[in-house]
C-alpha cells in the first residue's frame, strides 16, 4: 500500500478524494416512547441546521422511531437513528434489533387508534423499505427528495459534535450498511 502511494506521488497523480462530504447524523436511543420523541426532536434540529424542509421528514422519523420503540424493542438494546443527504436525497434510517419482525403496511379500520404509521410513511416518502443486516438487526429506511442543503463547512467535519444534539450525537462519515436499498417494501 505504501509503495502504491509513493509511486502515485512520483507520477504526479493525486489520490482520489471526496469533493464534498456527505452530511450525516447518527444517534443511539433507548427503545422507549421518550427515545422515540427524542429521535424526532434531534432529527428536527439537525434538519434545521442543514437548512432542509422539516414537515415530511420529522413525521417519518417520528413514525419509524415509534415503531422501533414499540415493535422493535429488546430489553437492553438501543435503536439507531441515521440521517444523511446524498445529492438531493435525504435518507432516514432507523435500525433496531428485531429482525424477526418486519414491518407491514396495514390499513386500519376507521375506529382503530393505531396502525397508521407506515401508511403515513408510505404517503410522505418518495421511497421506503426494509434492509436486513446481521442477525438480529433490521433497518427501516425512507428517502425524500429535498433541495440542496445549505450547510456550513464547520458542521460537516467528521466527528464534529452538533450543537443541537449535545454530547450523545456525533456526526460521522456516512457508511451505508450492507444490503442498504435491498428488500424494498414500498415505493411511491
Amino acid at each position: 500500500m505504501n509503495q502504491e502511494t509513493a509511486e502515485t506521488a512520483e507520477i504526479g497523480e493525486a489520490p482520489a478524494e471526496l469533493t464534498s462530504p456527505i452530511p450525516n447524523f447518527t444517534v443511539l436511543l433507548s427503545p422507549t416512547r421518550r427515545g422515540a420523541r427524542l429521535a424526532r426532536l434531534l432529527a428536527t434540529e439537525q434538519l434545521r441546521t442543514w437548512g432542509l424542509p422539516l414537515d415530511a421528514a420529522q413525521h417519518i422519523v417520528g413514525e419509524l422511531a415509534a415503531n422501533a420503540a414499540i415493535h422493535g424493542r429488546v430489553s437492553g438494546r438501543n435503536f439507531r437513528l441515521t440521517l444523511y443527504v446524498v445529492g438531493d436525497i435525504l435518507r432516514i434510517e432507523v435500525t433496531d434489533t428485531r429482525g424477526d419482525r418486519l414491518p407491514l403496511v396495514q390499513h386500519p379500520d376507521t375506529e382503530g387508534e393505531s396502525g397508521r404509521g407506515l401508511v403515513l410513511v408510505e404517503a410522505l416518502a418518495d421511497r421506503w423499505g426494509v434492509s436486513t443486516g446481521r442477525t438480529p438487526r433490521k433497518t427501516v429506511w425512507a428517502e425524500i427528495t429535498v433541495p440542496a442543503p445549505g450547510l456550513s463547512e464547520q458542521r460537516l467535519r467528521p466527528g464534529h459534535l452538533t450543537e443541537a444534539a449535545g454530547p450523545t450525537a456525533v456526526e460521522e462519515p456516512a457508511r451505508r450498511p450492507a444490503g442498504a436499498g435491498a428488500g424494498r417494501v414500498g415505493q411511491r
